[in-house]
């Protein structure tokens, strides 16, 4: 069975890990309150780190619930997003909607960051190589 915890190994911990993400990533997935970063990291887990400031999320209470439900939510999905840094940035108004909105918007993310991951193609499979086979 698939573990589905959430230990320090699945988080994004340091500057220099969020930095990553931030100036290089792979994946970007924009949502009407919350915009999802991410970067391949190599790793057979995924790792998330969340970006709620005060600025967009007036209450520590409506920060917090965001907290357990991304994490949860991530929890759920990181075996499909495995191989992934993925950093969540709340914009204004995502504290104000529901759970149940939140779970729907979540899991919609999730699927559309795995609809853009970028393919692995082999060198003599990419386009505008030459494999020699044509005239």
């Amino acid at each position: 069975m698939v573990s589905r915890d959430f230990d320090r190994d699945k988080r994004l911990l340091t500057a220099r890990q969020f930095s990553a993400v931030f100036d290089s990533p792979t994946g970007k997935v924009p949502g009407k309150h919350v915009l999802l970063l991410a970067r391949e990291n190599g790793l057979d887990h995924p790792r998330l780190g969340l970006v709620i400031g005060k600025k967009n999320v007036k209450l520590a209470v409506q920060r917090n619930r965001l907290k357990r439900l991304i994490r949860e939510s991530f929890r759920h999905n990181q075996e499909a997003l495995a191989g992934w840094d993925i950093v969540m940035i709340a914009r204004k108004g995502l504290g104000e909607l529901e759970n149940p909105e939140l779970h729907q918007q979540f899991g919609k993310l999730w699927k559309r960051l795995l609809r853009n991951r970028p393919r692995t193609e082999s060198p003599a499979d990419a386009p505008g190589v030459a494999d020699g086979t044509h005239a």
